[in-house]
């Protein structure tokens, strides 16, 4: 497989921020290039990152996603250039939107403008790591600015974004080093591509600039049935419950049908019967799951798309220890 493997994790998966160091020193072990988590109401993402870059030695580090409305441009600067001295300069910082969900009934902001202060919260992050001071005039931040305390990095942290939209991934492409979609089909990613690549241009760089590694969550188990029944529920619940925007993206790439009936399902909150509802196809189409071979498989046909630089892969919900090993170790197999 040309492209590179990533791991992604979920905190409310362990005990301590420290089992989450324990995984990332496994994915080195296996030979995954670069470890990712999200970050949503419950742990601060930053204790574990920082935990796995002290513990690891080559493996890449990144987060999925940090908030713009959950923090300052400045504080996530901040953020990034800590984290990237932490890891001798392997950390890349993800950024997006979030949710209407997560900005109002957690942080108590409104989901105002959420493509607007994402773009200016890369430009306050980038005139940190360019000139040491986020002094900005913008429509939604001003700033008189202060120095940097310490001394910048040559070659700060990327920024890799989180969207779903044309739009959104347009700006991906203009103003971000990387792009990291989720819950895409492959040919929904090829047509999503192109928003990205016009919005490379615009900034007059080549779309071959940017890393592009889309997030599918999957499972691999000699227990082929399982499997796929522990990633359909997932699935289906990220179409129908967690939040619009998932679902609205699976929608646009051709199944607005299916979406519905899984929403249909969600308002009774009748979790099996969502799952039921995700025909196979859909299924078949968004995440690897089955015997390990299926896996590889599908990993390395999705990875083969045109511009993919790596492939991140997630856990679905119900999976025991064993089962995450023998994810990782089917998909490490490819490396």
């Amino acid at each position: 497989m040309n492209a590179e493997l990533d791991l992604l994790v979920r905190l409310g998966d362990y005990e301590r921020p420290q089992d989450v160091a324990d995984r990332a020193v496994r994915a080195e072990e296996l030979g995954f290039d670069r470890i990712s988590m999200g970050e949503t109401t419950g742990w601060n993402i930053v204790p574990p990152l920082t935990l796995i870059a002290d513990r690891t030695d080559e493996l890449g580090v990144s987060n999925d996603v940090i908030s713009p409305f959950g923090r300052s441009p400045a504080l996530l600067a901040q953020t990034a250039l800590t984290l990237h001295d932490a890891s001798d300069g392997r950390f890349r910082l993800g950024l997006g939107p979030s949710s209407p969900a997560i900005t109002e009934r957690w942080h108590g902001e409104s989901f105002d403008r959420p493509l607007r202060r994402t773009r200016e919260a890369i430009e306050v992050i980038r005139a940190v790591y360019e000139e040491g001071n986020p002094a900005y005039e913008g429509e939604i931040f001003d700033i008189a600015g202060l120095n940097y305390e310490r001394e910048r990095p040559e070659n700060p942290p990327p920024i890799d974004l989180g969207t779903l939209g044309p739009k959104a991934t347009e700006m991906a492409g203009r103003f971000g080093d990387g792009w990291a979609p989720q819950l895409f089909t492959k040919d929904g990613l090829e047509e999503r591509l192109e928003d990205l690549e016009r919005g490379a241009e615009l900034a007059d760089r080549e779309l071959s600039e940017l890393r592009v590694s889309p997030i599918v969550r999957g499972i691999a188990s000699e227990d082929r049935e399982r499997a796929r029944d522990l990633a359909r529920g997932t699935v289906a619940f990220m179409l129908g419950a967690y939040g619009p925007y998932y679902g609205d993206s699976v929608a646009e790439q051709g199944y607005s049908d299916v979406v519905t009936d899984i929403r249909d399902a969600w308002e009774e909150r009748d979790t099996d019967a969502m799952a039921a509802r995700l025909p196979d196809q859909v299924l078949d189409e968004l995440a690897p799951a089955g015997t390990p071979d299926e896996v590889r498989e599908w990993v390395e046909e999705y990875a083969a798309t045109d511009d993919v630089d790596a492939v991140r892969i997630g856990f679905v919900d119900g999976m025991t220890e064993e089962d995450k090993e023998a994810t990782m170790e089917a998909v490490a197999d490819l490396v």
